[in-house]
């Protein structure tokens, strides 16, 4: 992986902790942790005091392109209007996304 790849990684990376920690404010930096790049496991290392408030196992990725379709069904949730979009989407004999 080149430099220019890891860090456009570690960016998304921190940009993710900064989203989970503006939207829990209770919880302090230490419960949230961008792992170093390159390392096994977890993108986003959760504290138990984190992993209670949000029990997930986190993996961050970036692409150039390739992902079109689901910004597009995520963009058709957004003109419903009806709150936060969220979509799932799965291929056949997968699982949900």
């Amino acid at each position: 992986m080149t430099r220019a790849a890891k860090a456009k990684g570690r960016l998304g990376q921190n940009e993710i902790r900064d989203k989970i920690l503006e939207v829990f404010p209770e919880l302090e930096p230490d419960d949230v942790k961008s792992t170093t790049m390159g390392d096994g496991g977890e993108d986003i290392q959760l504290s138990p005091a984190a992993r209670k408030k949000m029990p997930v196992s986190i993996e961050v990725k970036r692409r150039a392109s390739g992902m079109k379709t689901q910004y597009g069904w995520i963009e058709q949730a957004k003109r419903h209007g009806k709150g936060e979009p969220v979509l799932f989407f799965r291929a056949d004999r997968s699982d949900w996304i």
